[in-house]
């Protein structure tokens, strides 16, 4: 089964590395950028055909390794 966790920072979070992308963008001429905020995306394959047990896991691996909850959110997809 394939799942994939987008994890990105909170709102109010400082994005330094997201103000250097938004920079080089407009230096590249690319128009209409008004902001960019980065963040990660785990592309995850889990053995097993269950689709609950596999969440619960990735929310417990986003949770414990994969994201700062203090200043990051993440999404779980389960993709099937």
């Amino acid at each position: 089964m394939k799942a994939r966790i987008t994890v990105t920072l909170k709102n109010g979070i400082l994005d330094p590395q997201g103000k250097a992308i938004e920079g080089a963008l407009k230096s590249l001429g690319v128009d209409g950028i008004a902001s960019v905020r980065q963040g990660k995306v785990f592309d995850i394959e889990v053995a097993g055909a269950d689709k609950a047990k596999a969440e619960t896991a990735l929310k417990e691996a986003a949770d414990k390794l994969l994201a700062n909850t203090v200043i990051e959110n993440y999404r779980v997809e389960v993709l099937g």
